[in-house]
């Protein structure tokens, strides 16, 4: 089971990233990462969505018929989504009116309602909340990923307004990282977006490249090291 989990960790955070590898979520993705605090706020929305709706949806698994099935997840998701809207109205309203329409439409999230269907309704509650939190957090990464280096580029500091998210603990938390910084527009509007999501998914797939290049090396040094062996063996 250890390696299970180890798998599902993986799949999540890096191999099948919702976000740089299945491609899912981009309205969100590209609509609110234009800074730290907006990308995170929506990020542990998503997450807690997807945590908990992959737990429901296993519990009740071997309870619902192919017919109510997809109706089923979809009032889940809605039932938790409404919820955390609900509490963000709550504890951080300025933050709920800037994310707007988008903290209700993670109901329509591909990976939320994706994860429930291909994963957490055919397996064990302990791994569909795991993988729904794998999931959140691969999501939540390239989300935040995102809005950091939409914000550096475009407004030269970091981790801006974060006080709507943590409180006044977060009122000091700015960092200029260019002093004197014009600015750069293009960066925290959506066309910004697609070009930075885009160099990071080439920059995943080079990473991809070289890892599977030097596995493919270590395999091909493994296998003529062998036959060396064994050629000094018959000729002994």
């Amino acid at each position: 089971m250890s390696e299970d989990y180890k798998k599902i960790t993986i799949e999540g955070l890096w191999k099948n990233n919702p976000a740089l590898v299945q491609v899912l979520g981009l309205c969100p993705l590209l609509a609110v990462s234009g800074s730290v605090v907006n990308a995170m706020a929506l990020g542990l929305a998503t997450t807690c969505v997807l945590t908990l709706s992959n737990l429901a949806v296993s519990l009740i698994r071997n309870a619902t018929t192919d017919a109510i099935r997809l109706p089923t997840f979809v009032m889940i998701i809605a039932a938790f989504t409404t919820c955390i809207e609900f509490l963000m109205n709550a504890f951080t309203y300025e933050l709920y009116l800037i994310l707007g329409i988008f903290i209700p439409l993670i109901v329509t999230n591909c990976i939320v309602l994706g994860r429930a269907d291909a994963f957490a309704s055919k397996h064990s509650v302990p791994a569909a909340t795991w993988d729904g939190l794998m999931m959140g957090l691969g999501f939540s990464l390239v989300l935040v990923l995102l809005g950091a280096l939409r914000e550096l580029i475009g407004t030269g500091a970091l981790f801006a307004n974060m006080h709507l998210l943590f409180g006044d603990t977060a009122l000091h938390w700015k960092i200029q990282v260019i002093s004197d910084y014009r600015g750069f527009l293009i960066a925290v509007l959506p066309p910004g977006a697609f070009m930075v999501l885009g160099l990071l998914l080439a920059l995943k797939n080079i990473i991809d490249a070289k890892v599977e290049a030097a596995a493919k090396a270590n395999k091909e040094k493994v296998v003529v090291g062998s036959k060396r062996v064994r050629t000094t063996g018959n000729i002994a």
